[in-house]
């Protein structure tokens, strides 16, 4: 589901002063699953972090070093995970700055137990495309802190879109990336995906009291609080059409999305599928369904309680 507010156009490749401290530039990659484009910010006004370069564009690179003032360095590149459009960029951009690549790990770390199970059955990734060669200079961990010249941020592990997925708070700001974004609600799909983190991430950002949020893609998201609320009640009504549908018999993932999403194209039911399989992924961790033999993307699920 979209909440994109209709005006948020902004120039690409063209920095903009969120507030003191903080500029965006949104990267030449518009497209169905990243809106108007990749949101990259640049943090301090000395030595500077850049958080999330984005996708493999040398029009980005250039953007981001022209956004540079007297003065100005990047000290510190922070990436919020390893999909394509948020990590390529990283390494040019640390060898043109001599900055060190920040992360939570490579593509296949923060992977829960039943993701990686998963995997080694063969379930490919469906979404977004991952970064395979990625590799940062340094891993950061939950709760620790990135400082740098007038600035400091503390790590979010928030997995759920991605396993190393991460976000970053600095004072009451968060830049959520892709866990929470100012134009739809995310993409969670196995073996990538973890419906099961991803709802433990929003009740646990849900619990801190924030000012703004800074999102991967659409705008600055002014009420935190009530954007968490509703992608958990978002998703708490997909659970619950998914347990409907399963009180008159068994069926698959993909039965279940064409029962439910009644008006998604058919060129968009592979998602919807993926989408479904997540949560139902995730109901048999909770005991409240169970797949007729082994967990799997083509299982019949019935449901329990």
């Amino acid at each position: 589901m979209s909440q994109a507010p209709d005006d948020f156009d902004p120039p690409i490749g063209t920095p903009i002063e969120l507030e003191a401290g903080i500029r965006r530039i949104v990267a030449p990659n518009p497209s169905p699953m990243t809106y108007r484009g990749t949101n990259t910010y640049l943090l301090g006004t000395r030595e500077l972090a850049v958080i999330d370069p984005g996708p493999m564009s040398e029009a980005h690179l250039e953007a981001i070093l022209a956004a540079l003032g007297p003065g100005e360095s990047i000290s510190h590149i922070v990436v919020t995970h390893t999909h394509l459009d948020h990590s390529p960029l990283a390494r040019p951009l640390a060898e043109r700055t001599g900055a060190p690549v920040l992360a939570f790990g490579g593509p296949e770390a923060g992977r829960s137990a039943v993701m990686r199970a998963l995997s080694a059955q063969g379930l490919a990734g469906g979404g977004e495309g991952i970064d395979t060669g990625f590799v940062p200079d340094r891993t950061v961990s939950d709760g620790e802190r990135i400082e740098g010249d007038g600035w400091q941020l503390e790590v979010i592990h928030t997995p759920g879109h991605l396993g190393n997925h991460i976000a970053l708070a600095w004072q009451d700001v968060c830049f959520t990336a892709d866990h929470v974004m100012g134009w739809a609600s995310s993409l969670v799909s196995p073996p990538d995906g973890d419906l099961t983190d991803f709802m433990t991430a929003c009740r646990d950002l849900r619990a801190r009291d924030w000012r703004l949020f800074h999102p991967g893609h659409g705008a600055q998201v002014s009420a935190p609080g009530a954007r968490l609320d509703w992608l958990i009640t978002h998703r708490m009504g997909r659970e619950a059409a998914i347990l409907g549908a399963l009180a008159d018999g068994p069926a698959t993932a993909e039965a279940l999305a064409r029962r439910i999403y009644t008006e998604t194209p058919a060129a968009l039911l592979p998602a919807a599928t993926r989408n479904v399989f997540a949560h139902l992924v995730d109901l048999t961790g909770r005991s409240r369904v169970a797949p007729e033999q082994t967990l799997s993307a083509t299982a019949r699920f019935h449901r329990l309680s």
